[in-house]
């Protein structure tokens, strides 16, 4: 893995001088038509078996909005990846473009294509363990998570939301028997514009009346990506894979081993 570097516009602190391991095909593969970048942990191992972040931009962002994310998360503890959206017109931008999830049919389908495929791309290239592919995304991308994942809940260990709101409209309920067991991390700022506190109680009791487990974690900020929700998605997925008996270090990968 080559190691590069993009500039990226992000409420986000700079990576703590570190350089992420990305793949330098990031912005154009043979084998993908839409551009992506792949991560691998820190010291990979390729005997170990990793669980996969796949994770979903917010609006006018693009996928190297994960070379922002993953030394937040952790560099050791997972691989990840990141598909580009598709492009839209920026709010209140119209003459000006840029890329985000919309819950439109193509966007929902193109959205389910691209995850799938850098799944298969990442499992290619790194050691992932196959039952431990965590969906998250920020803003419309924590939204589009929402939907792939209630759309295939049998594919994913997890989804991760942050202030996301749960998908209106279609019918993200069509698979609700198998989501019951997929857990669900929501995080959200208290004072978000986008994505009130109304919306997010109506958002909660409509998951509650379904019979859905969900996680929430309220933070005291708008409508952003904090340091520390990162932090805290990193300790949901450990809580999600390591035996309760025996919680594992987060500096440490073992935990993350899976005999494939």
């Amino acid at each position: 893995m080559s190691r590069i570097q993009h500039s990226v516009k992000s409420s986000l602190p700079p990576p703590l001088g570190c350089d992420l391991q990305v793949d330098a095909a990031s912005c154009s593969s043979a084998a993908l038509d839409f551009a992506h970048v792949l991560f691998a942990p820190l010291h990979y191992e390729s005997g170990y078996a990793y669980p996969l972040i796949v994770w979903l931009h917010g609006q006018g962002a693009d996928e190297r909005q994960l070379q922002r994310v993953m030394p937040l998360i952790s560099m050791r503890n997972y691989a990840a990846a990141a598909p580009q959206g598709l492009r839209v017109a920026l709010a209140g931008e119209p003459a000006r473009e840029g890329c985000g999830w919309q819950q439109t049919d193509e966007h929902i389908q193109q959205a389910e294509r691209r995850i799938f495929e850098v799944i298969e791309m990442a499992g290619r290239k790194l050691h992932v363990a196959r039952r431990r592919v965590f969906l998250a995304g920020f803003d419309c991308g924590g939204t589009m998570a929402f939907r792939v994942a209630m759309n295939h809940p049998e594919q994913f260990a997890g989804v991760i939301s942050v202030c996301g709101a749960f998908p209106a409209g279609g019918t993200p309920f069509c698979n609700l028997v198998a989501a019951r067991r997929l857990g669900m991390f929501l995080l959200t700022g208290r004072g978000s514009r986008e994505y009130p506190a109304g919306a997010v109680c109506d958002n909660l009791r409509l998951l509650h009346s379904a019979g859905l487990s969900i996680t929430l974690r309220q933070y005291p900020c708008g409508h952003e990506l904090l340091p520390q929700m990162l932090a805290d998605i990193d300790r949901w997925i450990i809580e999600q894979i390591a035996p309760p008996a025996a919680p594992a270090a987060e500096s440490d990968p073992e935990w993350s081993r899976e005999a494939e």
